[in-house]
Order: C-alpha cells, then sequence, then structure tokens
C-alpha cells in the first residue's frame, strides 16, 4: 500500500468520524431544546395560559369587574404603595453596600456580605414572625407603640418592613460582581483629579453601572409585587385594608370565587410579562456595552502596540 493511499484512507476515516460526530452532536442538541420545551410547557406556558382561560371564562364584563372591586383596587393600590417604597430604600441600601464591597477594604466585609444574603436563606414566614416578634402587640416594643397609637403590624408599615426585607439584596448582589469586574482605576483617576465622593459617585460610577442597576431595580419591583409570605404573616389579611395582590387572589380562590381570583391573577401575570420584557432588554443592553467597552480595550492596546 503506498503512501498515497494510506493518507486517502486515513482522509476518508477522518471525514466519516467527523460526520457521525457531528450527526451524533445535532441529535443531543435537538433533545436537549426538546426536553427544554417540554419543561417549559409543561410548567410554565400551560400555567400562565390557564390564569388568563380561567380569568376570562365567564366574559370579559366579569373580568373588569373582578378589577375594579373596591377590594381589588385597595389590593392594588397597597401593592404599588408598598413597592414604591420598598424598591427606592433597596436602590439606596443596594449602591452604597455595592460601592462599599467592591470599592474598598476594610474589617467586617464578609460579614456584610453574609447580611446581604440573609434573605436567600431564611424563609419569608420567618422575616415575618421576627417582625411580629418585634413589634406585636406583645412584642418587644409592640406596648410602647400601642401607648403611642402607632401600628406597624397589621398595617401599611409593616407590610413595607416585610417586603424591604425579602428584596434587599437584588440591588447589592447585581452591582457588586459588575462593580467588581470593572475596578476602581477610573475613580482613583477622579480622585486624583480632585473629584469630589460625590462626583466620582454621579459622573463615574453610576454611568458605569447604570444598566445592571436597572435591572436589579426591575428584579426588586417584580418580587416586591409578588411576595406573599411575609406580606401574609404581619397583614392580618384585612379586606380592603391590608390586603396585597396575591393576599386579594388568595381570599378570593378559598371563597370559590375563581373567575375574580384568576383576574387579579392575571394582572400579576401581566406585570411578570412586562418585568420579563424590561430584564430580556437591559441583559441585551448588557451584553452591548460589554462588547463594546472590549473593542474599545482592543482598538486601544492595538493603537498603544503600533505607536511602539
Amino acid at each position: 500500500m503506498t503512501i498515497a493511499t494510506i493518507s486517502q484512507y486515513s482522509s476518508y476515516n477522518t471525514k466519516v468520524a467527523r460526520s457521525r460526530a457531528t450527526s451524533e452532536d445535532a441529535w443531543v442538541r435537538w433533545s436537549l431544546i426538546a426536553i427544554t420545551l417540554a419543561f417549559l410547557s409543561l410548567f410554565l406556558f400551560i400555567p400562565l395560559a390557564a390564569v388568563f382561560t380561567e380569568a376570562l371564562r365567564k366574559g370579559f364584563d366579569t373580568y373588569i369587574a373582578a378589577l375594579v372591586d373596591p377590594d381589588a383596587l385597595s389590593s392594588i393600590k397597597l401593592t404599588l404603595i408598598a413597592a414604591a417604597i420598598a424598591v427606592p430604600l433597596n436602590l439606596v441600601f443596594g449602591i452604597a453596600a455595592a460601592w462599599a464591597i467592591a470599592k474598598f477594604e476594610f474589617k467586617g466585609k464578609s460579614i456584610l456580605i453574609t447580611l446581604i444574603d440573609l434573605p436567600f436563606a431564611v424563609s419569608p414566614v420567618i422575616a415575618g414572625l421576627i417582625y411580629v416578634l418585634i413589634f406585636g402587640l406583645q412584642g418587644w416594643f409592640g406596648s410602647w407603640l400601642s401607648d403611642h397609637d402607632y401600628k406597624v403590624i397589621f398595617a401599611l408599615p409593616g407590610i413595607v418592613l416585610a417586603t424591604i426585607f425579602v428584596t434587599f439584596p437584588f440591588v447589592a448582589r447585581e452591582l457588586i460582581p459588575l462593580m467588581q469586574a470593572q475596578g476602581k482605576e477610573e475613580e482613583e483617576a477622579g480622585l486624583v483629579l480632585g473629584a469630589s465622593g460625590w462626583q466620582i459617585l454621579w459622573r463615574i460610577t453610576l454611568p458605569n453601572i447604570k444598566w445592571g442597576l436597572l435591572y436589579g431595580v426591575i428584579l426588586t419591583n417584580a418580587r416586591a409585587m409578588g411576595e406573599f409570605g411575609a406580606v401574609s404573616v404581619v397583614s392580618g389579611h384585612i379586606r380592603g385594608l391590608t390586603n396585597t395582590m396575591p393576599l386579594h387572589v388568595e381570599i378570593l380562590y378559598n371563597e370559590y370565587n375563581y373567575a375574580a381570583a384568576f383576574a387579579v391573577a392575571s394582572l400579576l401575570a401581566l406585570l411578570a410579562l412586562v418585568t420579563l420584557a424590561l430584564k430580556s432588554f437591559i441583559e441585551w443592553q448588557l451584553s452591548h456595552s460589554a462588547s463594546i467597552n472590549e473593542s474599545a480595550r482592543n482598538a486601544s492596546s492595538t493603537e498603544k502596540l503600533s505607536e511602539e
């Protein structure tokens, strides 16, 4: 057998092996896609379609009537108020915590990170019980609050506190890795040039993290509107006063008022879909910004090499 024949035979075997590997890879790829679509259909698409189907089963008039019911409007208003208070507070805390952790070294840094992650480990129901223990009538400050006619538990302040507790990690956890990846060279350059701390924050730090910050705010808002466990414990389920949208859905469902329950649930689902769309847009912006920054760095490195 000549060398040319051996070479042709080896090339043929290589092509056969590659074609088999390609066919096997395609089979695995399509199998994984089919499994993923089946899982999403079973646990996401079908339940989501069922919510809107049940909400509109008795007609559009019944659907609108369920949403304009005074108790439903009160739950919507309370949910928006709680989110409107909790999200800005978590925004300020998240920026401050992320800036401190990513830009500075100090004692207790690991403890601060652990405390930020605490709501991920603690059940929301336990968080609600903690607030009852502290601010309830038989709690640590309950008698003082009662004597001065302040209401925390079974009132708006308790709902806001519970919402803040379960949502405060999202902004910080989104910003910490982003700030650590960006480094602190630009802030140090601004400091050398005489910029104050506020000028560095507004003109350097915030513009660099704007998309990550918005992403964290969207996640925080979604969790604030959909929170059930902690809010359920501190709200008291007072109809028309301390029921948020998830709690109102539970009450309607327990009363076998399925059309109204699914109508309010569909509104929450719509908010979730809007949040998902915004989340996807922010992710695209983050990847786009990262690619632009990488291209700018490569261009700068090329210019430096050419000058040298």
